[in-house]
């Protein structure tokens, strides 16, 4: 019986089912009464489109309720042979693409293509640690200017997704970037005057000694912040006479990013910068500890990982996270305390002009001095019957900082690439850019690395620095706060203070006669 319940035909049977015959609903003509039908004209104006497409949607009913009981026998014991049409040989070719041939091949170009993918990637990795360390040995200038390329880039990648999904414009219609030909010059702007004002407070800090010395840089020092906010009020009224009617929502949509870009990129970079002025060791530690995390994850993941961390990152696996976890706090405390020994890395920069090969000393900070930790005595005694006698065990106080920002740089510094995946998923981009073959761009490789920045900077200076007064502290006490007069009086004073402990003061040959008499006084 052809059909199903749903639809069932009823058709006339044979003599020999005892005489008995059904109500016909609709009888499947023969393919001459198909063919005779096919040729007579239309008797009514009903029969145009609708009467016509009749035949099809039978055929095509009968064909679909037989495939899906294709159990069901046919009809009188014969069989309904039905045309194939679209659908069949479309399902049919897709068959054969999913063939066990066809699937060995889709297998084999993928495995080629992951081979080739991690063989970009750990090349180019091997690449940016090559010059990494180079530039940490060239000195403290490079890895400045390292980071503001780094900077830069990741600025320019984060503010043109913008592009992507930004406010159209108040009439509805999208609004192309070409319209407002001053967006990408404000923008480019504010990142420059945001800078300015940053390095300018970095370079005044920690050079005072050279800044207040210099006659011609004395104005930039002591009107630094005022020429900053000028700068950035230039632009600011730059913005406001750009706008156009019809292009409002847009204008101020990127107003806002930019200025959340500088807050979260550019001042991040700023408190970097610090770090490297420092002491190289508060930025090259923490940077590698987020690198070897990321590494250990990485590892971890594809060994150890059954069970997804975050659904922001699919790949990111709860082994990886822990693996990479006990992983990175061992690397931290052996890679911190081998550096630690090295006065470059240690050192506050004094002269950016030195490097790895200068001859560097200063008054070490305590947390790199060695101290003895002294072993209980019931421990001794137990070390003592073990046959190791040990009373003291070396240790500096910088370990314990570095179990603390191992924990950071594994614990939490990771969100900042799970933050970083959730923005690429709100504009349903892969990468941020391909500056980086195998990586992306470079707001892909720097997401934890500015967080990172930011606590270490936030740490040291807040447990860690020493507060006393410097020579160029002092100075720019004299050179801001006194006068002329009062600053000769100043020099007599400490002149009178020296020679009184037997130290011989010599005025030197540049102070004028008239002022050298006044120090003599």
């Amino acid at each position: 019986m052809l059909g199903s319940e749903s639809n069932p035909l009823e058709v006339q049977r044979d003599a020999d089912n005892e005489g008995t015959s059904y109500p016909v609903e609709d009888k499947i003509p023969s393919p001459s009464a198909a063919l005779a039908q096919a040729a007579e004209p239309p008797i009514e104006s009903r029969t145009s489109a609708s009467s016509a497409e009749l035949p099809t949607a039978r055929e095509d009913h009968i064909h679909t309720k037989s495939e899906e009981h294709p159990k069901l026998p046919p009809l009188n014991g014969a069989a309904l042979h039905v045309p194939k049409d679209d659908a069949v040989e479309s399902r049919a070719e897709s068959e054969s693409e999913t063939s066990p041939s066809g699937d060995k091949k889709n297998e084999d170009a993928e495995k080629t293509k992951k081979r080739q993918s991690f063989f970009v990637r750990t090349l180019w990795t091997f690449i940016m640690i090559g010059g990494f360390i180079t530039l940490l040995l060239l000195g403290h200038a490079y890895m400045i200017l390292l980071v503001m390329v780094c900077q830069t880039a990741v600025y320019r990648e984060v503010t043109a997704l913008f592009t992507l999904a930004g406010p159209k414009s108040d009439d509805g219609e999208d609004d192309g970037e070409g319209r407002d030909p001053w967006s990408k010059t404000l923008n480019w702007y504010f990142f420059a005057v945001t800078n300015y004002f940053l390095y300018g407070e970095s370079i005044i800090y920690y050079f005072k000694h050279v800044v207040f010395a210099d006659s011609q840089l004395l104005p930039f020092a002591t009107n630094h912040r005022f020429i900053s906010f000028i700068l950035y009020t230039i632009g600011f009224v730059g913005f406001v006479s750009s706008l156009q009617r019809g292009h409002l929502k847009r204008q101020f949509g990127l107003f806002c990013w930019v200025h959340m870009t500088l807050l979260m990129i550019v001042v991040s970079s700023h408190f970097i910068v610090n770090n490297i002025l420092e002491g190289m060791i508060w930025f090259w530690v923490p940077a590698s500890l987020v690198i070897c995390n990321d590494v250990f994850a990485y590892v971890c993941g594809i060994t150890l990982g059954r069970t997804p961390l975050i659904k922001l990152s699919p790949k990111k696996t709860v082994e990886g996270f822990v693996g990479a976890f006990f992983c990175t706090l061992i690397f931290g405390v052996a890679w911190g305390t081998y550096f630690m020994q090295f006065d470059y890395m240690v050192c506050p920069v004094r002269d950016l002009g030195v490097s790895a090969w200068n001859s560097v000393t200063c008054n070490r900070n305590p947390v790199f001095l060695w101290k003895e930790f002294g072993i209980p005595a019931p421990v001794q005694t137990v070390l003592s019957a073990l046959g190791r006698t040990v009373t003291t065990i070396p240790y500096a106080p910088y370990q314990f900082h570095l179990l603390v920002m191992a924990c950071f740089a594994s614990l939490v510094a990771p969100f900042g690439g799970f933050f970083a995946s959730g923005f690429k998923r709100a504009f349903n981009i892969k990468d941020f850019g391909h500056s980086i073959p195998g990586h992306g761009g470079m707001t892909d490789r720097m997401d934890c690395q500015f967080l990172m920045g930011v606590f270490t900077y936030v740490y040291y200076s807040s447990l860690i620095r020493q507060h006393h007064v410097t020579v160029g502290s002092a100075l720019q006490m004299i050179v801001s706060g006194l006068t002329v007069d009062e600053q000769l009086e100043l020099i007599a004073d400490l002149k009178r203070y020296l020679e009184g402990r037997g130290v011989n003061v010599p005025i030197p040959l540049a102070v004028p006669s008239a002022s050298a008499a006044a120090v003599e006084l």
